[in-house]
């Protein structure tokens, strides 16, 4: 089965070969993300997004800086939020875009205020989260259209400061909204943030996804994205991986480039856009050799990786000495 997700410029392609004991004729899936209009099964999208060990080390608040206003409408992130997301029209401060007064009702717990102190705005995906998940290898530019990004509705929301507190750097594998009508919209939210900006999950986030949605939250479809304002595109990667469960979340520890259980064998490959560096490498204590692709970027300096039988490092310089363009760390043989 070959499974193509192109979005916004970027694409990404699944070959999958099934073996199930009998022969199984190839079927041709196509996904194509061209922008935010069309409509797509969320578990479809879920099968994009790579399982990776989470990269656990450096992270700091102050590295994702917000709130602020990136997109020139001289409201920072925060005041366009609560504006966006209040019931009815709220009363805004024409020059200092502050909101005045508005009413909201929070989709996590259905706490309703008026009393702007008691309403967050929630990252759907914690700041935390996306370092682990990739973005402690982006650009402080990255790292600020991540955290002030307005330009899709499903990446910041404003909900209760009791809900967004409870929740605090969770993924779905140990945090829900208390609200479970509202389970299967923010399970494809979540996906739709993770794939739209190329970061990985972890083994039983994406575990605990894939049975809602293919348990209760089953059909569950989500709406497409538009490319990431102001993000460098990524090289082009190979990445070997083994098939996603189709229920239950695997037990075993998954290496780095690893998606759990099956015979299938799955190759993707990424093509521009992606705002995460075009190679993930394991975090500390990953037990797994990382596949890497000659040539590629990479980071952090000195890390190593194997392609073909032989050993990669991650270096600013060839083989002779020479460093490459951009001072940019990039996967050459190791010597």
């Amino acid at each position: 089965m070959n499974l193509r997700i192109a979005a916004a410029g970027a694409v990404l392609i699944l070959s999958i070969g099934a073996s199930t004991g009998a022969a199984q004729a190839d079927r041709a899936v196509d996904v194509r993300i061209a922008g935010a209009n069309d409509t797509y099964l969320a578990i479809e999208v879920l099968k994009t997004i790579s399982v990776q060990n989470e990269y656990t080390r450096g992270y700091k608040r102050e590295l994702f800086k917000h709130w602020l206003d990136i997109d020139g409408d001289g409201c920072d992130a925060r005041e366009q939020v609560l504006k966006r997301d209040a019931v009815g029209l709220p009363q805004v401060d024409p020059f200092k875009c502050f909101v005045v007064e508005a009413d909201w009702l929070s989709v996590y717990d259905g706490v309703r205020t008026s009393d702007r102190t008691r309403v967050d705005i929630d990252h759907m995906v914690a700041l935390k989260e996306a370092w682990d998940s990739g973005a402690w290898q982006w650009s402080e530019a990255q790292r600020t259209a991540f955290a002030n990004d307005t330009s899709d509705a499903r990446s910041l929301l404003a909900v209760s400061s009791s809900s967004n507190r409870s929740k605090s750097d969770k993924d779905p594998s140990n945090w829900m909204p208390s609200l479970r009508g509202y389970w299967c919209t923010y399970s494809a939210n979540w996906i739709a943030v993770k794939a739209r900006w190329g970061l990985s999950m972890d083994q039983s986030e994406w575990g605990r996804l894939n049975n809602l949605l293919t348990g209760q939250c089953a059909g569950t479809t989500m709406r497409g994205w538009n490319a990431v304002a102001g993000v460098v595109s990524a090289t082009t990667t190979t990445v070997s991986t083994t098939a996603a469960p189709t229920t239950a979340a695997p037990t075993s520890a998954v290496p780095t480039t690893t998606r759990a259980t099956t015979s299938s064998t799955t190759s993707m490959t990424s093509v521009a856009t992606s705002p995460a560096a075009s190679t993930t490498v394991a975090p500390s204590g990953a037990s797994s050799v990382v596949s890497v692709r000659p040539g590629s970027y990479c980071a952090p300096e000195g890390a190593t990786g194997a392609y073909g039988g032989r050993t990669y490092v991650c270096s600013k310089t060839d083989v002779t000495g020479k460093p490459y363009s951009g001072n940019r760390a990039r996967w050459r043989q190791q010597t």
